[in-house]
């Protein structure tokens, strides 16, 4: 049952960081207009970096494909891991506490699926 419901949640996880990639590269999700201001400067910031919005764009979604397949999980788990701190750092930092929610449900996704692949990390670490 348990494994059941983590294929579940990282499959609408992994939809979850295909859609956000795939709405960076064609704006089809437009930005909410009441960001705080600090969350503005930092969305500025990383738009000025011509190249960094496309590659985590990238990211998401290649980490968001490889989540879906259980044989993937693991690799998927670690391309996500970055973006996933950036995602938290911000909710933390700059942003309304409402998206703070959603950022801790995907850590503890993140982190169910790194307990579960625990061999397979092992083994990178030896």
């Amino acid at each position: 049952m348990q494994r059941t419901i983590l294929n579940i949640l990282a499959i609408i996880t992994g939809l979850l960081f295909i859609n956000s990639g795939l709405a960076k590269f064609f704006n089809y999700m437009p930005p909410p207009t009441d960001l705080p201001e600090a969350a503005m400067r930092d969305m500025a910031a990383m738009t000025e970096i011509s190249w960094l919005m496309p590659l985590v764009a990238v990211a998401e979604i290649v980490g968001g494909l490889l989540l879906i397949f259980r044989k993937t999980r693991a690799l998927g788990t670690l391309v996500l891991v970055p973006v996933s701190v950036g995602i938290l750092l911000t909710h933390l930092t700059v942003m309304p506490p409402s998206g703070l929610i959603i950022a801790v449900v995907i850590w503890v996704i993140l982190l169910w699926i790194i307990y579960d692949n625990r061999e397979k990390y092992l083994g990178l670490l030896r």
